[in-house]
C-alpha cells in the first residue's frame, strides 16, 4: 500500500557521505534538513569515534543515521515519542543500507532501557518547556558511560535556559557556539556528580508533564482530568472537542463492548466512552506517546481497571490480534496528515468495525466535508449524521450491512 504520510526524499551531504531521507509532511523539518542539526553534526566533525550513540528524539533520523554512516561500527539508538518519526527513522535506516541503528519509541529517556552510551546527541525541541528541558539535559548522567559526551543544539532563544541548567560544578561544558539563530553545548558529568545522583526515576514518576487538575462536564458527566504539559487542551476544550463530548455524553447507541479511540489528547474522548458505555475492552491510539499515557491514567483515575485498556503507539488504525473488533470507533482527525491519510483511517476503521458499528470523527468543516465525499464513493460506510459547531464538524458513520 502507498505511505500516505509520505511527502518527499530529502538528500543530505556531510562528510563524505550522502544520505537520503523520507520524510512526511508534518514530521520536524520537513522541507529540508535543520540547519542547527547540519551545524551541530559540523560541531563533532573531528571527534572521535563512538561506539554507542543515543539519538533523543530523533525524528526521522538525520543525527542518528548520519552518525551510523561516520562510524560504522557503533552501536546507535533512534528514539521519539512520535511513532511516525520512529517509522521514519526505520524506514530511513534501511534506505540507506545502515544496520544496527535500533528505532523505538521513548518519552524522553524513560523507555530507554541501556545505560552505556558514550554520547548522548538531540537537536533540543523548542517547545519542550524550561522544565522538561532542564531534566532532559540533566538526566543523560544516568545514561552516558563514565566521560561520556553530551552534544545538543538549541535555538537562540533557548541558550539562556541551556546555560541555565548546566550552570554547576559537576558539569563541565567541553565546547559551546553560538551562531544565528542557534547555540550548540557540547557537555560532561563528573564522577562526582554522577555518583551523587539518585536513581534514575522516569520523568512520569516524578509527575515531570503535569499541569493541572481540571474538572470536566459532558453532558450530564463531570469529571477530574489531571492535564499535561506539552498537549493541547490543557486548560480548555477545543470546539471540536467539544462537540465531540457532548454528543457521545448524549448518544443512547448500542452495547458498547469494544470502543476504539484515535488521538485520545488528554483523555477527555476516552473517559467519557467510559463512563457513558463501560466497554468491556477500550484502545487507545496515538502517535505521540504522551498522550497514550496521560489518556491511560485519567481512565484508571476515573475508575477504568487497568486490565480493560490496551494502547498502541502509532499512526494509523491497522490493529493486530484476532480481539481486535469494535463497536465504537471515535476520534479526532490530525488535518496536518493530509486527506489520504484520512481516508485510510477510514478505511481501516470499516475493516474494524462490528455489524453496526460505529464511527465518529471530528476535524474542521472543510476536511470533513472533502472526508464525507469520499466515503460515499467508496461506500464503506453508511453517513448517517453531520454536526457542525464554530467551524468544526463531526461526522458520524456506520458499518454497511
Amino acid at each position: 500500500m502507498p505511505d500516505v504520510y509520505f511527502k518527499k526524499t530529502i538528500d543530505f551531504y556531510h562528510s563524505g557521505h550522502t544520505l537520503h531521507f523520507h520524510v512526511a509532511q508534518d514530521l520536524f523539518s520537513s522541507h529540508q534538513i535543520d540547519v542547527g542539526t547540519a551545524r551541530l553534526l559540523r560541531a563533532l566533525v573531528d571527534a572521535p569515534p563512538f561506539a554507542k550513540i543515543l539519538d533523543l528524539g530523533c525524528g526521522y533520523g538525520p543525527l542518528a543515521l548520519t552518525l551510523k554512516a561516520l562510524y560504522p561500527e557503533s552501536v546507535v539508538h533512534a528514539v521519539d515519542r512520535d511513532a511516525l518519526a520512529v517509522n521514519y527513522a526505520r524506514q530511513n535506516a534501511e534506505l540507506n543500507g545502515l544496520a544496527g541503528v535500533e528505532a523505538y519509541g521513548s518519552l524522553g529517556y524513560d523507555d530507554v532501557p541501556e545505560r552505556d552510551f558514550d554520547l548522548i546527541i538531540s537537536n533540543i525541541p523548542g517547545k519542550a518547556g524550561e522544565t522538561v528541558i532542564t531534566s532532559l539535559l540533566r538526566d543523560a548522567a544516568h545514561f552516558l558511560t563514565p566521560g561520556g559526551l553530551v552534544a545538543i543544539v538549541v535555538v537562540a532563544a533557548l541558550e539562556g535556559v541551556v546555560a541555565q541548567a548546566l550552570d554547576d560544578p559537576g558539569i563541565e561544558i567541553a565546547f559551546q557556539e553560538a551562531r544565528s539563530g542557534h547555540a550548540i553545548f557540547h557537555y560532561r558529568f563528573t564522577g562526582a556528580y554522577r555518583v551523587a545522583q539518585p536513581p534514575f526515576a522516569s520523568g512520569l514518576t516524578r509527575g515531570l508533564y503535569h499541569r493541572d487538575v481540571v474538572d470536566i462536564t459532558a453532558g450530564s458527566l463531570t469529571f477530574p482530568m489531571q492535564t499535561a504539559r506539552g498537549l493541547p487542551e490543557f486548560d480548555s476544550l477545543s470546539y471540536g472537542s467539544l462537540l465531540l463530548l457532548d454528543n457521545l455524553a448524549r448518544w443512547q447507541g448500542g452495547n458498547v463492548k469494544r470502543a476504539v479511540v484515535h488521538n485520545p489528547g488528554q483523555g477527555y474522548i476516552p473517559v467519557v466512552v467510559w463512563k457513558q458505555f463501560n466497554p468491556d475492552a477500550i484502545t487507545l491510539v496515538d502517535r505521540d506517546l504522551l498522550s497514550l499515557h496521560y489518556a491511560c491514567e485519567n481512565l484508571v483515575q476515573n475508575g477504568c481497571p487497568a486490565s480493560r485498556i490496551v494502547t498502541a503507539h502509532q499512526a494509523d488504525l491497522a490493529l493486530e490480534g484476532e480481539e481486535q473488533t469494535a463497536d465504537l470507533i471515535v476520534g479526532v482527525l490530525r488535518e496536518e496528515e493530509g486527506q489520504a491519510a484520512a481516508e485510510q483511517l477510514v478505511r481501516q476503521a470499516a475493516a474494524l468495525l462490528t455489524p453496526d458499528g460505529a464511527l465518529w470523527l471530528v476535524a474542521g468543516s472543510t476536511p470533513i466535508t472533502r472526508l464525507e465525499k469520499a466515503i460515499e464513493v467508496a461506500k464503506l460506510l453508511r453517513v448517517t449524521k453531520r454536526k457542525r459547531d464554530n467551524r468544526m464538524s463531526l461526522l458520524m458513520m456506520q458499518r454497511r450491512a
